[in-house]
C-alpha cells in the first residue's frame, strides 16, 4: 500500500512539474496568449490599411477625379489653362503681424 501511495505521489509531482515548468506550463501559455493578442492587433491594423488601399485603388480605377485630386494636392500640379492664385488664411496673416 505504501508503494502505491509513493507511485501516486511521484505521478502527482510529475504532473505538477509539467503544469508549472515546461512547454505546456501556465506561464508559457500566458506568454503565448500575449503574443497572440499582439499578432491579432497587428493583423487588425493591416486589415484596416488594406481596406483603405483597396478603396483608394477602386477610386483610381473608376475615375480620374482621384488622380486629379492627388496631382493637385500632393504634387502641386495645375491645368494648362488655369491660373494659380495662393490665398493666405486669416491665421497665417495674423501670424505675420
Amino acid at each position: 500500500m505504501k508503494v502505491l501511495a509513493l507511485v501516486l505521489a511521484v505521478f502527482l509531482a510529475v504532473i505538477q512539474a509539467q503544469l508549472w515548468v515546461g512547454r505546456g506550463s501556465m506561464p508559457h501559455v500566458a506568454q503565448l496568449r500575449q503574443e497572440l493578442a499582439k499578432a491579432q492587433a497587428d493583423n487588425d491594423k493591416a486589415r484596416a490599411r488594406n481596406a483603405q488601399l483597396q478603396a483608394e485603388l477602386r477610386d483610381l480605377r473608376e475615375g480620374l477625379e482621384m488622380v486629379e485630386e492627388k496631382a493637385r494636392f500632393e504634387l502641386g500640379m495645375i491645368k494648362s489653362d488655369e491660373v494659380f492664385v495662393p490665398v493666405a488664411s486669416a491665421a497665417a496673416s495674423a501670424a505675420r503681424r
